[in-house]
């Protein structure tokens, strides 16, 4: 089995704690599992709430704690999971095949999280992108759970595109399509090589995936790998997943059908990466050159069922 640690940012989450903690104690992992966690700009009582699980899951879990206090301009996501990674590399060493994995603190991965993404490494991934699913635990209102039926419909059909066009022999269908810092593990030889976290307030999750791709990394989404998340409204991270809960449920409650990039556009999108992919150094330059195109324009409404 390859040595990981399990990444995990959080400011003032002692509420979420100890779910993600025991589900992590859960995890059908032969070993005890490492877990680094990045305490920042905290006012809680998540350390106390951290060592009780260290003496709940002592045979269970390693727990690491890195605390900070970032100044206003870099309070952000990006310090943060940098802190909570780049504590996690250290806590690896120089160990062959070393896998960082990111998650979030209100985060509550299914018991074989992590030997899925064990298992897909073993077949050649560099980053592992887990698909997020939303905890059943925590149930949607009907009328937001229509609209995000919708969006997991509208991407079904975007990647079977992407495969009949420009189809990848590494991340093969079916596939999902995520790859955020709720569930994204990566080799550590590749965090090292692409510079680490980058220091943004949102999106910095991405930005390691597009660094780690311009390098020649290798990105999967097995279905295989998942993980459940809080639908909260208030979360932590300027532009996270809270407000993406937020702009939907308003626009659920107000019966608004959201514009998206039609599948036509989508068709000559996966036609350019095909003829950049087939030159020398072709998934390279999609990397480098797909992530300044502009955004596609949203000419589609996207279709709600009922």
């Amino acid at each position: 089995m390859p040595r990981l640690c399990v990444c995990v940012p959080a400011r003032n989450e002692a509420d979420r704690l100890p779910t993600l903690l025991d589900a992590l104690a859960a995890q059908h992992w032969p070993e005890r599992i490492s877990i680094s966690l990045g305490i920042n700009n905290t006012t809680d009582d998540s350390l106390a709430v951290i060592e009780a699980a260290r003496r709940r899951h002592s045979r269970r879990l390693d727990l690491h704690v890195v605390k900070a206090n970032f100044a206003p301009a870099l309070a952000h996501a990006g310090s943060a999971r940098r802190l909570a990674m780049d504590a996690g590399l250290a806590i690896l060493g120089d160990a062959e095949d070393a896998i960082l994995v990111s998650t979030d603190a209100d985060a509550r991965p299914p018991c074989d999280w992590l030997a899925a993404i064990a298992a897909a490494f073993a077949k050649g991934a560099d980053i592992v992108g887990g698909r997020i699913e939303i905890d059943p635990a925590e149930p949607l209102p009907a009328f937001v759970h229509q609209l995000r039926a919708a969006w997991d419909r509208y991407w079904t059909v975007v990647r079977s595109i992407e495969d009949s066009i420009d189809p990848r022999s590494w991340d093969p269908a079916p596939r999902h399509g995520d790859h955020t810092g709720a569930s994204l593990a990566v080799r550590a030889e590749v965090y090292r090589a692409c510079g680490g976290v980058p220091l943004l307030a949102t999106g910095e999750d991405r930005a390691l995936v597009d660094a780690a791709l311009v390098i020649g990394a290798r990105l999967v989404h097995p279905d295989t790998v998942r993980t459940f998340v809080s639908p909260r409204l208030r979360g932590r991270a300027d532009g996270g997943m809270a407000v993406a809960m937020q702009d939907m449920f308003a626009l659920a409650q107000d019966g608004g059908a959201p514009m998206a990039p039609s599948f036509e556009q989508w068709r000559k999108r996966a036609l350019w990466r095909r003829a950049l992919r087939a030159g020398p150094d072709g998934d390279r330059l999609v990397a480098q050159q797909e992530r300044v195109l502009p955004p596609m324009p949203c000419d589609m409404p996207l279709e709600i069922g009922a």
